[in-house]
């Protein structure tokens, strides 16, 4: 009896329930179910990693093509570090393998719901992940997952767009040793208003009534205070960069797209901070929602985003520019082939004085663009393929996907559930 009962204990505290133990640096972390230290009835997962690593529980599900879902789980924190200035590593949930992620948290912290909500696009199956870590970085110290939900909600079928248009009045960094102070002007903000404006005429009238854009302006005060750095392009803002100032507005509303409207440079610093050739960085995103830079010319005569019949008819250029490639990624990853969108000239198109692509983006969002095998562009439906966000789950209903055993018994018929769902998953990649 004895020995049943110990071989129970153990059972206890390493039965995972069908989720799958990895870690990026092997025999680094420890993984255990933790009877003590719990959120509710069921015993919490526990990952401790002493040293750096990228530790996960991981379970395969099912999902609905175009579709939204919400998973969450109660979590609690001690001592966890990364091992890089980045909001995105820490203890957190994700899809293994991808950039999709939620909220990740770090140092001592009390039980608390997160939430990650994500679209499952073309994809059938996905690898959720309850982590400790992140792509591209390492985390260490304790957390415990608990009560872990998902929920299916209902898609939208409109193609009205809703974006926040995020104007930093100061960006003050510190680049190689050197303080840097830069402000926009009140010509700035007046500029990207008229501009932002005909951004949403030109979504309407370029796509031929196939979306509308709805557009939100915000003067943030708050300065930048930290850049990110490419090989390619050298400085820009990332989403991690403005995190702190750009949450709470982005939490409480429903946005489809963000542009961070940002000056990194003036007529008396030019060289200050490094910049490649750029003046609008798209395709990133900020949890699932699509990110871009639009970048104020450091030179205050530039008449870039300012309308004048004489230089630019087209001030808001770098604005459609910028969401269309957030619409190329997704026509992407649902599984659409499109012409690149800096691909114009390969076509036939020309920058035209005044102009510029403008004659390109319009055939570009209609399917217009003639080749010998037929028209090519977006596809018509990819202006209804929006993220997934928080009112999409007004109606939602939850999956049977962790569902805790209550008993042995229980248990038992988990294990065996679990075992035949693994083999269904891989006769059906096959």
């Amino acid at each position: 009896m004895i020995a049943i009962y110990i071989a129970y204990q153990f059972y206890q505290s390493n039965n995972f329930n069908g989720f799958i133990k990895s870690e990026a640096k092997l025999n680094i972390s420890e993984f255990k179910r933790d009877k003590e230290v719990k959120y509710s009835d069921t015993s919490s997962y526990k990952i401790t990693s002493n040293e750096f690593n990228d530790a996960m529980f991981s379970k395969e599900i099912k999902v609905e093509k175009n579709t939204p879902y919400k998973v969450t789980c109660m979590i609690k924190t001690k001592g966890v570090e990364a091992d890089r200035n980045a909001s995105s590593i820490g203890a957190q949930i994700s899809i293994s393998d991808t950039v999709e992620r939620s909220v990740a948290i770090s140092g001592d912290s009390d039980w608390q719901e997160i939430e990650f909500i994500f679209n499952s696009k073309n994809r059938e199956t996905v690898d959720i992940a309850f982590r400790l870590g992140g792509t591209g970085g390492y985390a260490k110290g304790e957390v415990w997952f608990s009560d872990f939900k998902i929920e299916e909600g209902l898609r939208e079928e409109d193609s009205n767009w809703k974006f926040a248009c995020l104007i930093f009045e100061n960006t003050n960094v510190i680049i190689d040793n050197q303080e840097i102070n830069i402000q926009v002007t009140n010509t700035d903000i007046t500029d990207i208003k008229n501009t932002i404006e005909r951004f949403e005429n030109s979504c309407n009238q370029l796509s031929e009534g196939k979306m509308t854009a709805d557009c939100d302006i915000y003067e943030i005060q708050e300065p930048i205070t930290s850049l990110s750095y490419d090989d390619e392009f050298a400085y820009y803002v990332a989403p991690e960069d403005i995190e702190e100032q750009i949450k709470d507005i982005i939490n409480q509303n429903n946005y489809d797209h963000i542009f961070a409207v940002v000056r990194l440079g003036n007529e008396e610093h030019e060289d200050d901070i490094e910049i490649r050739d750029w003046i609008g960085l798209g395709g990133m995103d900020y949890y699932g929602i699509g990110f871009s830079n639009i970048r104020l010319p450091n030179n205050s005569k530039s008449y870039i985003y300012k309308y004048d019949s004489r230089v630019n008819q087209f001030p808001e250029e770098v604005f459609l520019h910028e969401f269309l490639h957030s619409l190329e990624r997704t026509a992407e990853e649902y599984g659409y082939t499109t012409p690149a969108l800096h691909d114009y000239k390969e076509y036939g198109y020309e920058n035209e004085y005044l102009i510029g692509q403008r004659q390109w983006y319009k055939d570009y969002m209609n399917q217009e663009i003639y080749t010998s095998n037929g028209y090519v562009g977006l596809p018509n439906e990819i202006y209804t393929l929006k993220p997934a966000k928080k009112s999409n789950f007004e109606y939602a209903y939850e999956l049977e996907v962790y569902t805790e055993p209550q008993n042995i018994i229980e248990e038992i018929r988990g294990i065996f559930k679990n075992l035949f769902t693994n083999i269904e998953l891989i006769i059906a990649k096959i």
